[in-house]
């Protein structure tokens, strides 16, 4: 919104220092110091507010260390989170961005799934909040969103090199040419492609269409539903994974502005020809707009964990660890990075890994012995680790020294073949 204002009035008037608006990293380091006071300053009020309005959580007996301290709790601080990444956004970045708004939109559509659920809980007394089911059709609904506008949205291309040699006269007049690192000359051009970046494989891309010529498919039929599947698919399970993970103080916070960092890092450099161009990534028209969401995100979370670092003044709920969740989800895919997930994310993955084994053993030990074997002595696994004595503050700590390692492995695959 600010970039419209300071372009407006560009026309009429000189404004000292109004240019800096025209550059993402200016744009990206606002939106995380407004996200930070948003979150930090306004914070402390919803948390009063939420006290006032005994919105407590209710803790399940679970034979934890300092889990009755945690009684009464605030929770719903989610929206503190939300708060801290739209406001920036709606500020600083361009919202006629394709990419832009489907992120907007991701935020908003979990944020309010998860905020349902809390709301059910808290104000509804019942405990299971809201039914699991009406959670999985949420976010499929989202998956098919995203799927649907990545497929058919014109503005959404990647650009790839081409051989003017190849290419029809007719169509030669829409190449652009290019000077690469290497001060070389190459012709490229914006197309629809189905193509990702995928890790230890030739040129780091992979095309969902060879998945199917496996099947004797030809190549581009029927790549659409696989490709649907695969966005449902990782949507579902990197926002349930960030849910599961929200179980002791700081841990998903943390562990999400690390990601968020990371896919900053990776948006910045798709988006950016010179970059995509030297570690030789395909590079994505108009994605370096992400990076501005991704400063609000990393600073929303950062000012988050001011208050839910341990002990925790207040926990996000589902309002923030679904809408967490889902916006990893969403803008790894856009940014054509969703097959570096399992890496990226891979505190998310063992915590969901660890629920999914427990109950999957427990119930096939009873249906074969008559009684229950557990695998872990609880999950999710940092639960495992408490009953093992490991106080809170070290199994976070921990798991975040984890996540910035997964972090960085996921930067160096780019140049990995």
């Amino acid at each position: 919104m600010l970039y419209y204002l300071f372009k407006y009035l560009e026309q009429y008037v000189h404004i000292p220092a109004g240019g800096l608006f025209n550059y993402i990293s200016f744009r990206t380091a606002m939106a995380v110091i407004l996200s930070l006071i948003i979150t930090t300053v306004y914070g402390g009020r919803l948390i009063r507010m939420l006290q006032n309005r005994q919105v407590g959580e209710t803790v399940r007996d679970l034979g934890l260390a300092g889990e009755s301290q945690k009684q009464g709790t605030p929770t719903m601080g989610g929206l503190i989170i939300l708060g801290g990444i739209l406001i920036p956004t709606i500020l600083f970045a361009k919202l006629e961005n394709i990419y832009v708004i489907l992120m907007l939109v991701t935020t908003i559509w979990m944020g309010a799934i998860g905020f349902l659920d809390d709301y059910i809980k808290v104000f509804r007394k019942n405990k299971e909040g809201l039914a699991g089911r009406f959670k999985i059709i949420g976010q499929v609904g989202l998956g098919i969103i995203i799927a649907c506008t990545m497929q058919y949205h014109p503005d959404i291309l990647v650009r790839q090199k081409v051989a003017v040699s190849q290419t029809p006269i007719e169509a030669q007049s829409q190449l652009e040419e290019q000077v690469g690192v290497n001060g070389q000359s190459y012709y490229t051009e914006n197309v629809k492609s189905t193509k990702t970046n995928l890790p230890f494989y030739k040129k780091n891309e992979f095309d969902y269409g060879n998945v199917l010529t496996i099947f004797g498919i030809p190549s581009g039929k029927f790549v659409f539903p696989l490709f649907l599947v695969v966005v449902v698919f990782i949507v579902t399970a990197v926002s349930n994974g960030a849910n599961i993970t929200d179980g002791v103080d700081g841990l998903a916070t943390g562990t999400s502005a690390i990601i968020g960092i990371t896919l900053a890092i990776l948006a910045y450099v798709s988006g950016n020809t010179i970059f995509a161009d030297y570690l030789n990534i395909m590079y994505i028209p108009n994605s370096g707009e992400l990076v501005v969401f991704a400063g609000a995100f990393v600073g929303a979370c950062v000012g988050f964990l001011w208050y839910n670092s341990y002990p925790a003044q207040v926990f996000m709920g589902d309002t923030g660890s679904l809408a967490i969740g889902g916006i990893i989800a969403a803008f790894a895919i856009m940014i054509r990075k969703e097959l570096l997930i399992p890496v990226l994310c891979g505190v998310f993955l063992i915590e969901l890994v660890s629920v999914i084994v427990q109950v999957s053993y427990f119930k096939y030990t009873k249906r074969k012995y008559g009684e229950g074997v557990r695998v872990f002595l609880m999950s999710p696994l940092h639960h495992h680790f408490q009953k093992k004595g490991y106080h809170e503050s070290k199994i976070v700590t921990r798991f975040w020294i984890i996540g910035i390692l997964l972090a960085i492995i996921t930067i160096v695959t780019l140049k990995i073949r």
